[in-house]
């Protein structure tokens, strides 16, 4: 089997989705890539998530071609293959229609940083896209998402702010593996659920001071982090 210990950190990634909660029946998908081959493992379309095994999750190249495996790729993967070109430090996709992170891009509405738990993952508000043309949405749909993720990050370093919300639709995670993509997107979501709940109780509040959101997010990410164990070899 092609990419055998890839398909299986991939199927785990999407299974930890399920074991978090954060998908129904179908929904979302986990992706991961081999950069040394320039392939990527993705899950199978519609196939449900007890059913998955290491062999369905499908192999192709970042250019769409199928190179491994007998079962169509999610509908996502052009989203995904996007950003693997255009993020080049990234090793996973995970995308979700987790609840309140998906309400917050049903809301065309960033998630500011109102506290330090925010700050230790994303070093600014987790941004949301514009929407898509109704040009991009009746030409290559799951492409053009992928561009409007990209274009947001402009001014913004994806590895710092590794989630976005895709207007009207939800949102899309990444990190250094599949299992850090899906990582990701369990924080967003619970990231999302405080911001939903500190906005019920004031909805004056106001987002962190930089300074403190720095000092959360550079002692873990940071060139001088000093959170967690110093690893050894």
């Amino acid at each position: 089997m092609l990419l055998k210990t890839l398909r299986e950190e991939v199927l785990d990634a999407n299974l930890e989705l399920v074991r978090r909660g954060l998908v129904v029946y179908t929904f979302g998908n986990v992706s991961g890539i081999d950069r040394e081959e320039g392939l990527v493992a993705i899950k199978p379309s519609g196939v449900p998530y007890d059913a998955l095994k290491p062999e369905h999750m499908v192999v192709c190249d970042l250019e769409a071609t199928i190179v491994d495996g007998k079962l169509r790729p999610s509908s996502d993967l052009p989203t995904h293959l996007e950003l693997y070109r255009q993020f080049p430090n990234i090793g996973g996709v995970a995308h979700t229609h987790s609840e309140f992170a998906t309400a917050w891009a049903q809301a065309e509405t960033p998630i500011p940083c109102y506290g330090t738990t925010h700050a230790d993952y994303f070093h600014a508000p987790v941004p949301v896209t514009e929407r898509l043309s109704s040009q991009e949405i009746a030409g290559e749909y799951e492409l053009e998402t992928g561009k409007a993720i990209c274009r947001t990050f402009n001014d913004i370093d994806p590895d710092k702010v590794p989630a976005v919300l895709v207007a009207g639709h939800a949102p899309f995670c990444w990190g250094p593996s599949a299992s850090e993509a899906a990582h990701t997107a369990v924080i967003l979501e619970y990231v999302a659920r405080m911001a939903s709940h500190t906005l019920a109780i004031n909805a004056e509040s106001r987002p962190l001071v930089r300074e403190l959101h720095d000092k959360h997010f550079l002692r873990k990410h940071g060139k001088n982090a000093y959170y967690g164990q110093v690893k050894t070899q």
